[in-house]
């Protein structure tokens, strides 16, 4: 009888005590990805149909690189799986630069899409990121460690995260703006 069992395992391929992995793989280190994704949101739409609805999802990534590299995108489809695949794929197609001074941003700026309206301050050293919501995604994932944020007007996921992202396309380091200046 154990004769027989051995047979079969051999011929199926398969190692002893297990359903065909090899316990290596466990523990090998995995690599770890370039850019950090987040979701910010989730949308679920239905459309009525003959036989009753039908429903879809959508959804908000940011990604970044913690080293001054952020972007956002968006994501349609009727598995949530699928939507954040797609918002991750679009969002690395999106990056931006942030301009950085140390652990925080070199002066105050704000940022203004549609209806939302974002106030980005930089902060000293150990205050941590003090946002909310869709800004703190992002501050976040761009490296920002030290910084106060205040997020006004429309609380619209999508366009708090534009107007975030506005908000840090806006900053300049001092020799930027001589250089500017001067012609």
């Amino acid at each position: 009888m154990a004769e027989q069992q051995t047979d079969r395992r051999e011929r199926k391929g398969r190692k002893e005590g297990g359903r065909g992995r090899r316990r290596e793989d466990k523990n090998e280190p995995r690599e770890k990805p370039e850019f950090e994704e987040r979701v910010v949101h989730i949308s679920r739409n239905s459309k009525v149909v003959k036989g009753g609805r039908r429903f879809s999802f959508g959804a908000l990534v940011v990604v970044g690189d913690h080293k001054g590299r952020v972007g956002y995108g968006l994501g349609k489809a009727a598995e949530v799986a699928d939507a954040i695949r797609k918002a991750g794929d679009n969002a690395k197609r999106n990056l931006v630069m942030v301009t950085m001074r140390g652990t925080t941003l070199p002066h105050d700026t704000k940022g203004k899409h549609s209806g939302a309206q974002v106030l980005i301050r930089p902060a000293s050293e150990g205050t941590g990121v003090i946002a909310g919501g869709a800004c703190r995604a992002v501050l976040e994932l761009a490296g920002v460690r030290d910084v106060l944020a205040k997020s006004l007007g429309s609380n619209n996921h999508l366009n708090v995260t534009k107007a975030t992202l506005k908000a840090l396309d806006q900053l300049r380091t001092k020799e930027a703006a001589l250089a500017l200046r001067k012609g």
